[in-house]
């Protein structure tokens, strides 16, 4: 059912509130992580586990997006977008309840799975309610406002999970959501349109299990590297199991009628660039978020309001500049940009081994504000990337795909921060701050390294690659520019 049915009902009718209502679960989804980040020393504390123990909170999370983004346009098509909104918002401030009353590491990333289920809903289905309910010129102003919280959030959190952690307890972070999610719920069914499709087809039940099973394993056993001592037959037994669930799924999907993922869009060059391109850069950055509270508290002993602001430089680097971003495309096109870009953000992370108890915080600061932008500028040319050669009909799987990716990198970007800054730690559970500093120093040596390595995937694009969307000239007498 649309919203240009004769005679609408209210849950219908797109109110002037419905992208207020979207924008505030951007918000809260966009506020989480950049908030516990701050937070990350002190939870350690109050659980008693090592700092580098909490990368399975954050984990946790971006994997439980990367599960169950992929059925989020299903639910709703299958049960209604109010419902599914609703739910998602009731999940993720339950899960944030949760976690605020949990005292130990378990329990937490438990229920940070329960969060993430939410989470997962919340901001898919928020875009598709505003795609059906809203005319085509009014989307483009729609998607504009809700994106603004997105950009706030991790402006705003890095600095509240520091005056939280420091003036009133890390729980207080978690318990935020709670009103926030209740007064969503009575908006939402107050003024949310209840959209599905007449004709769903079943869920691909068999491709979420082999897939959802298959990346959870690969995301343990980054864990256990570090958290636990597992033989190396068992290591490589959960790999192999790994390996083999995902392939299976990569067989599954290019037979099903309604794959959970449709893999055939990687046959695509500019596509595949941007969903491989951008998991491998984000596995180098991902962690890096996790890793900055570490060295700026424990390392150097700053408080977390003193972390929070020390972060806030890369969020206002990429709101501040973002209008810059369309005109760089423009001049030097994708496969230019990404490439010197890339390059840029792995030296910037190298540069973070230099910060010590006697670097400038000026000079921290200039350096986060560079790293916000560029690492912006590599966001927002992998996101649009994406859909340079994508049809309007492909349109809805390659933003679930792209989704999926960029969640599933996250966690697993969390996840190799941490074991390799374990690595050069001798006791990760007794670390003085100038052991913390030199483990660290090499986890963005390394890290930054792998960043770089990682270009080697958008040269595979051509030089007017995406020039739809960038509309950028390029030179198309090129030989390179041809189609393979």
């Amino acid at each position: 059912m649309s919203s240009a049915d004769p005679d609408p009902t209210p849950s219908q009718t797109a109110s002037p509130l419905l992208p207020w209502l979207v924008a505030v679960a951007f918000f809260m989804q966009s506020l989480d992580t950049t908030i516990l980040n701050t937070a990350v020393p002190s939870i350690a504390r109050a659980l008693q586990v090592a700092p580098l123990s909490m990368k399975a909170v954050l984990a946790s999370y971006t994997l439980s997006l990367a599960v169950f983004i992929p059925i989020s346009g299903w639910m709703a098509n299958r049960f209604g977008t109010r419902r599914v909104f609703a739910g998602a918002i009731g999940l993720f401030a339950l899960g944030s309840l949760l976690c605020g009353v949990s005292r130990n590491i378990h329990l937490l990333v438990a229920f940070r799975i329960l969060q993430g289920c939410g989470g997962a809903m919340m901001v898919p289905v928020g875009r598709l309610t505003l795609v059906r309910a809203l005319p085509k010129s009014q989307l483009v102003r729609a998607m504009s406002f809700v994106a603004v919280p997105a950009l706030i959030g991790p402006m705003l959190g890095p600095i509240a999970g520091g005056v939280i952690t420091d003036y009133v307890h890390w729980s207080v972070i978690f318990f935020l959501n709670v009103p926030i999610g209740l007064a969503g719920l009575y908006l939402v069914y107050r003024y949310l349109p209840d959209f599905r499709e007449a004709d769903t087809p079943s869920l691909d039940l068999p491709g979420l299990v082999m897939f959802s099973v298959g990346i959870a394993l690969l995301s343990y056993v980054l864990e256990v590297f570090g958290e636990h001592r597992l033989s190396s037959v068992e290591i490589l037994g959960l790999l192999a199991l790994a390996a083999l669930l995902l392939a299976g799924y990569g067989v599954h999907a290019s037979r099903a009628a309604h794959p959970l993922l449709q893999l055939g869009l990687f046959h695509i060059r500019t596509f595949r660039a941007a969903v491989s391109g951008s998991f491998f850069t984000r596995i180098g950055i991902g962690g890096i978020p996790f890793l900055f509270p570490l060295l700026y508290q424990v390392g150097l002993g700053y408080s977390a309001v003193q972390s929070g602001l020390l972060m806030m430089p890369q969020a206002f680097a990429a709101m501040s500049l973002k209008m810059t971003m369309p005109g760089i495309l423009a001049r030097f096109g994708y496969r230019t940009v990404l490439i010197s870009n890339t390059i840029v953000l792995g030296g910037l992370i190298m540069l973070f081994a230099t910060i010590g108890s006697g670097t400038s915080v000026w000079l921290i600061v200039a350096l986060s504000f560079a790293y916000g932008f560029f690492q912006s500028l590599q966001f927002t040319s992998m996101n649009t990337l994406v859909y340079a050669d994508i049809s309007g009909e492909a349109a809805g799987s390659a933003s679930t795909i792209a989704s999926t990716a960029q969640q599933l990198s996250m966690s697993f970007g969390v996840a190799t921060a941490s074991l390799v800054a374990a690595v050069f730690l001798p006791d990760r559970f007794h670390t003085n701050a100038p052991q913390m500093i030199r483990g660290l120093h090499q986890a963005f040596l390394v890290l930054g390294a792998g960043t770089i390595v990682s270009t080697g995937v958008f040269s595979k694009l051509k030089p007017a690659d995406g020039s739809a969307v960038s509309l950028h000239r390029g030179d198309r007498t090129d030989p390179s520019t041809a189609a393979p």
